[in-house]
């Protein structure tokens, strides 16, 4: 019923938005190459922080290309802190986005919100907009309602009658290079060039920078713990935003006690999470040898200094790790569900490491499946994750740490 409404509903906003969208490219053709002007570019993102900071080499490379062109982005509350501070955008605005928050909405909601949404962004007279999620029609059908001439994504139904260019999804393909393939082919769409290829991390590079003010407090939160500037910290980033992605807990707290009693120099353990997830960090510290810091209560920002003050980074798929990242961290993630391939480090090879599980679940029909969304009583059937062992890690963790030139302090 609900599938039947919404095909309905936007079978409606086709007919509703198509004298618009049609005005709009006339317009856009009376008043020439946008290349010659300064272009107004809109880009949507509803996501939440991981898949924000994947997208922040799409900002930087737009602004290389098209210096003069307005950059506008809109995300949700929820991440405009990884590309508030990014020094391509001109103006960011916020969307309480449909289907990314877990409150309830009534059905029409998403429907009364496109058409408020759309009315907003008509009076910006973009000239591009780009759809960065893939699968994101609600993105697709708000571009169109807003009488935007260049509409770019992917041809992913229900969104592509929505676009004036949708490009065929590649799959598996990592996300920061589909974001970039949709950011190329807009910039074509208003005369530029396309960007240079291949897209490798070492031309598009992630970017979030920490403020000096963040860097002083993770110093000055290290040094209350007796964490002095020589001594090597890791951090265990053990949560993250679907239960079945998570490992087990006494897993990490035997890779603590491995790391702490290492020699010649044991490194400092930081275990790092949300207030919410401060019952799972304190179930971890209690089996350690050595009291680790706890820190639930960091900014984003904070965050990544602190991933960018330690020598390594282990965690599970999760937006933090990805910010470990853009700090050139060290880093060893564990996979399950999700795809590694669309979903890993985007950063130099050598110095990140991708445990992916390769048990497949019994009521799954792949590995990775891809879904999330399991409710609690369905977790134990789900362990993929969980059967990775404490050996593989161990290895994976020998063989990052012999990448470092003088590990631990010093990087």
């Amino acid at each position: 019923m609900k599938r039947l409404l919404r095909s309905l509903i936007l079978q409606c906003v086709r007919i509703f938005g198509a004298p618009r969208a049609s005005l709009a490219t006339r317009w856009a053709a009376r008043r020439g190459t946008p290349r010659q002007r300064e272009p107004r570019i809109l880009l949507v993102r509803p996501d939440h922080l991981g898949d924000l900071v994947l997208t922040t080499p799409v900002l930087q490379a737009l602004k290389t290309q098209a210096p003069q062109a307005h950059l506008t982005m809109m995300v949700g509350s929820w991440s405009r802190s990884v590309v508030e501070r990014h020094p391509s955008l001109d103006r960011l605005i916020t969307c309480p986005f449909p289907g990314f928050q877990r409150a309830p909405q009534h059905p029409l909601a998403p429907y009364a919100l496109l058409l408020r949404t759309a009315r907003q962004l008509r009076r910006e007279r973009y000239d591009l907009a780009i759809n960065l999620r893939p699968d994101f029609w609600w993105g697709a059908a708000l571009l169109y309602l807003a009488g935007i001439p260049h509409r770019i994504g992917y041809d992913i139904a229900p969104g592509t009658p929505f676009l004036t260019r949708a490009l065929p999804f590649p799959s598996p393909e990592h996300a920061t290079v589909s974001n970039l393939r949709l950011a190329s082919a807009g910039l074509q769409a208003l005369g530029y060039p396309a960007l240079d290829e291949p897209y490798t991390p070492a031309r598009y590079p992630l970017q979030f920078t920490p403020a000096s003010e963040e860097r002083a407090w993770v110093s000055s939160r290290l040094e209350g713990a007796g964490i002095n500037a020589q001594t090597p910290v890791v951090v265990i980033h053990p949560g993250t935003g679907g239960s079945v992605k998570l490992w087990r807990s006494e897993g990490w707290t035997h890779i603590a006690n491995l790391l702490t009693t290492s020699s010649p120099t044991p490194a400092h353990i930081v275990l790092t999470g949300s207030p919410q997830e401060r019952s799972m960090l304190e179930e971890i510290a209690q089996g350690t040898s050595s009291a680790p810091l706890l820190v639930t209560d960091a900014s984003v920002g904070q965050l990544t200094a602190l991933l960018g003050r330690a020598q390594l980074v282990l965690g599970v798929d999760s937006g933090p790790l990805h910010l470990a990242v853009s700090q050139d961290t060290l880093t060893l993630q564990i996979f399950g569900p999700t795809d590694a391939r669309i979903f890993g480090p985007w950063g130099t090879l050598e110095k990140h490491i991708v445990i992916a599980s390769t048990q497949r679940c019994a009521t799954c029909p792949t590995i990775p499946c891809g879904r999330l969304d399991f409710r609690p009583e369905e977790l134990p059937d789900h362990p993929c994750v969980r059967c990775i062992s404490e050996q593989q890690v161990t290895q994976a963790i020998t063989s990052l740490v012999s990448t470092l030139p003088s590990y631990p302090p010093g990087r």
